[in-house]
C-alpha cells in the first residue's frame, strides 16, 4: 500500500507535471494476482484494484491501519469492472459479474475475492473510508440501478450516472461510489465544473482504447492545472479542487467521495467566466 499526503493549493502551484502526477495520478491500480492500494491523507481514503486469478485474494493491513483486521473501523464499497467473479463474506458467496457492486460494513472480518477465470480475471475496484457504525452488507446489480441521466448533447457533456453507494440504494456511514458512462459523441464528464469544500473524491478512469488520453483538470478554479490520464488509472481530487475531464475518445469512471456528508448535490458551481 503506497501513501500519499495531504497538499494546500500553494504547494502545487510551482509544480512541474512530473510532481503533479507523483502526487495526485495513481498510474497502476490493477496487476494479476494482486492488492494494489493507495492510501490518501485527504479524509483517510483507501482505493485501489484487487486481482484475482487462480486463488482468492484477501485484504490485510492490520500493521498499517493499527487495527486487528481490515474493515475494524472501516466501510467498503467496491465495483467489479472485469470478467465475471464473487465475492466471498463471511462465508456467503455472492456472483459478481462486470458492473456489479457491494457495499461492505464495518466489522466485516472474512472478505475474500475471486475470479470464475484466470484468463480473464475480475477486476474489483475498492474504496474503504473510516466509518463510526455498521451498516447491513448489500450487493448492487447493476441491473436494478436506475442511472440518472444528465447533461445534453450540445455541451458533450450527456452521460448516465448509475449511483451504486448512495442513500437512495443503500445506508453509508460517508462513502459514496458511482458510475458514470458518456453518451456516444460526448467527451466532457463534468463541465461546467464544481468543487465540494465538504467533501473529496477519487476517480478511476477505464474502458479505454489504448491511445485514448484523459485530460483531468484539477487544481483551484482560478489556477487550474491537468493530468493526462491513460487507461484504469486514478486521480485524487482535494475538496477545494475542481475535477472534471474531457477525452479523447469514448471512457468511462468511477467516483467515490467521502467527507461530512453524504449529500451527492451538495456542490459549490464555478461560472465558467470564473475559470483561469
Amino acid at each position: 500500500m503506497e501513501t500519499r499526503y495531504t497538499h494546500s493549493p500553494e504547494d502545487i502551484r510551482n509544480y512541474s507535471t512530473e510532481q503533479l502526477r507523483k502526487e495526485f495520478l495513481v498510474e497502476k491500480i490493477f496487476s494479476p494476482g494482486e492488492v494494489i492500494l493507495t492510501y490518501t491523507h485527504n479524509d483517510r481514503m483507501i482505493f485501489g484494484g484487487v486481482t484475482p486469478t487462480d486463488q482468492p485474494l484477501t485484504i490485510e493491513l492490520s500493521t498499517e491501519l493499527g487495527v486487528s483486521y481490515f474493515l475494524e473501523r472501516r466501510e467498503l464499497g467496491v465495483i467489479n469492472i472485469g470478467g465475471p467473479g464473487s465475492i466471498i463474506i463471511e462465508g456467503t458467496e455472492d456472483l459478481m459479474k462486470k458492473q456489479d457492486g457491494y457495499y461492505i460494513g464495518k466489522e466485516t472480518k472474512e472478505l475474500q475475492f475471486k475470479s470464475d477465470d484466470s484468463a480473464n480475471p475480475a477486476k474489483f475496484y475498492v474504496v474503504s473510508v473510516p466509518a463510526h457504525q455498521k451498516y447491513p452488507n448489500v450487493k448492487i446489480s447493476i441491473d436494478k440501478i436506475e442511472p440518472k441521466v444528465t447533461g445534453e448533447s450540445a455541451t458533450l457533456n450527456h452521460r448516465s450516472i448509475y449511483q451504486y453507494i448512495h442513500p437512495n440504494v443503500c445506508e453509508s456511514c460517508q462513502l459514496q461510489l458511482g458510475y458514470t458512462i458518456l453518451s456516444p459523441g460526448s467527451a466532457w464528464n463534468t463541465m461546467p465544473c464544481h468543487t465540494h469544500e465538504r467533501r473529496m473524491e477519487t476517480y478511476l478512469y477505464f474502458d479505454m482504447k489504448e491511445d485514448t488520453r484523459v485530460f483531468h483538470f484539477m487544481g483551484k478554479p482560478d489556477e487550474t492545472k491537468h493530468l493526462v490520464v491513460a487507461n484504469e488509472q486514478a486521480c485524487i481530487s482535494p475538496s477545494w479542487s475542481i475535477h472534471s475531464g474531457v477525452g479523447s475518445s469514448d471512457y468511462t469512471f468511477i467516483w467515490a467521495m467521502c467527507g461530512e456528508n453524504i449529500t451527492y448535490e451538495d456542490m459549490d458551481n464555478v461560472p465558467m467566466q470564473a475559470l483561469k
